[in-house]
């Protein structure tokens, strides 16, 4: 069985395992105050060109969104995010637990756009009794979305224009960021995302590390007891050298960017295959995630040699299925499943 279900599904970059198997027999300081997180913070800052970013490593997504977000809002203000966003519909309710509402917008193909968050922003700013209501205090996106669509630069651009003239916070869920870096339609460079948002997290967990999310914070505003939030939600890990280790590999020599590219070429053969039968898919995209719909026997025939994940019933006789690829997918998984779909 060949596994396209998602892009975590496997180990870590040799290179990784590696430098952790080099580093064993040596200590360090805990809690990510020793000189492998050190210099691994500064790769991530140099490469983004920000040394006034502050760079923390925590060990998942869903964690590292929760800390942010919570770290940032009163008991009485909640953040906007797109129905589809991952916070809303992935997340077990984590946001909600530390007592904030999630205000949800309508998705187009994953994204929101300034529009929809300044006139949300501008609804509450002219309502007649603020105080009996949710306060919008910041704006979630994912890039790539949840759909694997990516935000333009000048989407992006927009948003934050909004997001500073409400005085909204603008934070960017990175988990599968190298993957929409590499995308052949993306405008965006890494350096932008040291510029046009708050804060911003780089995604390790799907994008060849064992676990870690790397969080940049740009907003000065942000900095100050971020540390203290973490300890409280147990995001600090005692042995932080570990996510030192995997980061400091990521951004040698751009292997971080070079494992997005890879992926995306696998899932643009995959999507080669398909267009050639003509299997229409569900919502276009460059990155690794591939929403198609089946018709039900192709897709049963399929599932007895490949893993991948169903999304929804489109109806009686046809179903949204989702193939990802990731930095490690092979040539020859995915020429098996091309030869599958081709027939």
């Amino acid at each position: 069985m060949y596994r396209f279900n998602n892009d975590y599904n496997q180990g870590a970059h040799p290179n990784i395992l590696k430098a952790l198997e080099d580093t064993n027999d040596k200590a360090y300081a805990g809690y990510g105050l020793d000189t492998i997180s050190k210099k691994a913070a500064k790769q991530v800052k140099d490469r983004l060109k920000n040394q006034n970013a502050d760079v923390h490593f925590l060990v998942g997504g869903t964690q590292t969104n929760f800390v942010v977000i919570d770290s940032v809002l009163r008991p009485y203000e909640g953040v906007i995010s797109a129905d589809s966003g991952h916070i809303n519909v992935h997340e077990c309710g984590a946001v909600e637990s530390c007592g904030h509402k999630i205000l949800t917008l309508p998705h187009k193909n994953g994204k929101i756009s300034a529009a929809q968050v300044a006139k949300l922003a501008q609804d509450y700013k002219d309502s007649t009794i603020p105080e009996h209501v949710t306060v919008p205090r910041m704006v979630y996106i994912s890039f790539p979305t949840e759909y694997g669509t990516i935000y333009s630069k000048k989407e992006l651009s927009d948003l934050y224009k909004v997001c500073k003239k409400y005085g909204l916070y603008l934070y960017i869920d990175g988990a599968r960021l190298s993957y929409g870096l590499a995308a052949k339609d993306n405008d965006l460079k890494f350096e932008d995302f040291g510029k046009l948002c708050d804060a911003f997290y780089i995604g390790g967990t799907k994008c060849g590390a064992l676990m870690g999310e790397a969080l940049v914070i740009n907003n000065k505003d942000m900095k100050p007891h971020f540390r203290n939030m973490m300890k409280e939600n147990g995001a600090i890990l005692a042995k932080g050298w570990l996510l030192g280790i995997q980061f400091g590999e990521l951004f040698k020599d751009d292997l971080y960017f070079k494992l997005g590219e890879k992926a995306d070429k696998q899932a643009d053969r995959i999507r080669k295959a398909l267009a050639k039968k003509n299997y229409k898919l569900f919502i276009s995209n460059k990155t690794n995630q591939i929403f198609v719909v089946l018709e039900n026997k192709v897709m049963n025939k399929l599932a007895k040699n490949f893993i991948f994940e169903f999304e929804d019933v489109i109806d009686k006789n046809h179903t949204c299925v989702r193939f990802c690829t990731s930095w490690a997918s092979s040539d020859e998984a995915v020429d098996a499943l091309v030869d599958a779909i081709i027939g």
